[in-house]
């Protein structure tokens, strides 16, 4: 019987596939790596009350609920927003002012307008004004009651 070179080449291969695991083991065969010591997390400190989570604001920094005291009590917007609206504001001595975006009255800016309020600027301080609205639901304006 004659070998041929390609069950030459078959039978060695067969033979370092067998061998080969045992080749790669390390010392023992059934002892485990030892693993590494894991360290403790860094910055893992307390985590903040939930109610705390739910109470900051979403976007960046909140509006005041309240407008000071002293800011200017708005009356009501006149006009198309973005285009030609004013607003109707009452100044600290009773007067009732007409107010473009950019003037001011006060000390208080009109920053911008939206459809239900006014936004005011002194310095760095940005107040929401809304627009009066009566408990029941109704707008502050005076109602006719016929006879």
């Amino acid at each position: 019987m004659k070998l041929r070179p390609e069950g030459i080449l078959l039978a060695v291969a067969g033979a370092l596939a067998i061998a080969m695991p045992a080749l790669l083991l390390p010392g023992e065969a059934g002892r485990a790596p030892r693993s590494a010591p894991v360290p403790a997390p860094i910055g893992a400190g307390t985590m903040p009350a939930l109610a705390r989570v739910y109470e900051r604001p979403l976007f960046g920094a909140a509006e005041p609920a309240e407008a000071p005291a002293d800011a200017p009590r708005l009356v009501g917007i006149v006009g198309r927003l973005n285009v030609d609206a004013v607003a109707l504001v009452k100044a600290s001595d009773g007067a009732t002012r007409t107010l473009g975006i950019g003037e001011s009255v006060d000390g208080w800016s009109l920053a911008s307008l939206a459809i239900d309020a006014a936004f005011f600027t002194r310095g760095s301080e940005r107040v929401r004004v809304p627009l009066p609205i009566e408990p029941g639901g109704g707008d502050a304006a005076p109602s006719e009651t016929g006879p």
